[in-house]
């Protein structure tokens, strides 16, 4: 039967039970497994470092418990770790490689774009392929220089999650983006104005045709405020 433990006993908290001279063991693993790592993460080539995918994702949690374990784990021969991580480094490889050969692959691994906004509104349908929310898009947005949906002439989701956005030529009343709903709510409407838009998609109809009521026919939201142009100073404006 195992000695109970001691709560709050610091030395062995702190130095645990192995002799000092681990201590030096340790650092070496540290140094031979970095070395290996980074070695390996070089022939991988410039993808992974440039953008994020599903694939390198896995790689990097793959990676972080093959590294951890190997560097301080006295049970963990260096070689045992060393195979593993060069048939992780190796998937990754087989992978990439499968990306850049067939666009089908790259479907199936990547994911594909989606457009997630066209002519001042989000697009809802597109957003749910991916599980987000249009207050994500107008976050991102709103990172990419957009105060105002009526700038927007289409966005798109990259497969590696990042956002493209194309801007319109002449921006129109649209959804305003800035300040953001959860610092300054956006007014009601109020009947007047040239045009409503959906507080949630950005949707923009007539305003004798919508009540406080009205449920969007794109989103099926009913909130609903005086649709407004970037003011010329904003981001984006010519």
């Amino acid at each position: 039967m195992d000695d109970p433990v001691t709560p709050f006993d610091l030395g062995r908290m702190f130095f645990g039970d192995h002799p000092p001279l681990f201590y030096a063991e340790i650092a070496f693993r540290t140094v031979v497994i970095y070395a290996y790592t980074l070695a390996l993460i070089r022939w991988i080539g410039g993808r992974s470092v440039a953008q994020l995918s599903m694939v390198d994702l896995l790689l990097v949690i793959a990676l972080g418990s093959a590294v951890g374990d190997a560097t301080f784990y006295a049970d963990v021969p260096l070689l045992q770790a060393m195979l593993v991580i060069t048939l992780i480094v190796g998937l990754n490889k087989l992978l990439d490689t499968l990306i850049e050969r067939s666009d089908r692959a790259k479907h199936i691994i990547d994911g594909r774009t989606i457009e997630v906004a066209r002519n001042g509104r989000i697009l809802c349908d597109g957003l749910r392929r991916r599980d987000l929310s249009p207050l994500e898009i107008k976050s991102m947005l709103r990172v990419a220089g957009v105060a105002n949906l009526g700038q927007v002439e289409s966005a798109y989701l990259e497969a590696g999650g990042g956002l493209s956005v194309f801007r319109r030529a002449a921006p129109v009343p649209g959804l305003p983006l800035v300040p953001p709903l959860d610092v300054t709510p956006l007014p009601p409407l109020d009947g007047g104005g040239d045009a409503a838009c959906c507080s949630n998609c950005g949707a923009v109809r007539d305003p004798a045709q919508v009540r406080a009521d009205t449920v969007c026919d794109q989103c099926g939201r009913s909130q609903w405020s005086p649709a407004r142009l970037a003011p010329p100073d904003a981001p984006g404006q010519h």
